[in-house]
């Protein structure tokens, strides 16, 4: 008697498998916001190595953040932070334990607002401290 073949297993196609589905699009577009990120830590590192090697150095940099090419980079980089931060908002109360208040849960979309109020605030203590530092 023959013995049947092994089943063969199924394997599924990952080629571009998130593009079907918007929330995994939703997903990839958060994700590739974080190379953003890490392209401006690198942007902000070079800085600070610039600024230890001196003078010269740190002038240099200034100047190469003035040219359109950064100036294009740099509103790129915004609208992705833009993104990252929109979309992080959005998933800090699912994230989080649950918040009662008087015994009643706290709502996602209060959470969701207490984090943009919360740095708003703080980008706006930020630039008033930097602007009153100007000479």
């Amino acid at each position: 008697m023959r013995r049947p073949a092994p089943a063969r297993p199924y394997v599924r196609t990952m080629h571009r498998w998130w593009r079907r589905d918007p929330f995994f699009m939703r997903y990839m577009v958060r994700e590739a916001t974080a190379v953003a990120v890490a392209a401006y830590a690198v942007v902000l590192a070079t800085g600070m190595v610039r600024l230890a090697q001196g003078e010269a150095a740190w002038n240099g940099w200034l100047n190469a953040l003035q040219t359109p090419w950064s100036m294009a980079l740099h509103l790129v980089l915004l609208l992705a932070f833009a993104v990252h931060t929109k979309s992080w908002f959005e998933i800090m109360p699912k994230t989080m334990p649950f918040i009662e208040v008087g015994g009643h849960r706290v709502a996602a979309s209060t959470i969701t607002r207490a984090g943009w109020g919360a740095a708003l605030l703080a980008s706006a203590v930020l630039f008033a401290l930097a602007w009153g530092s100007r000479p």
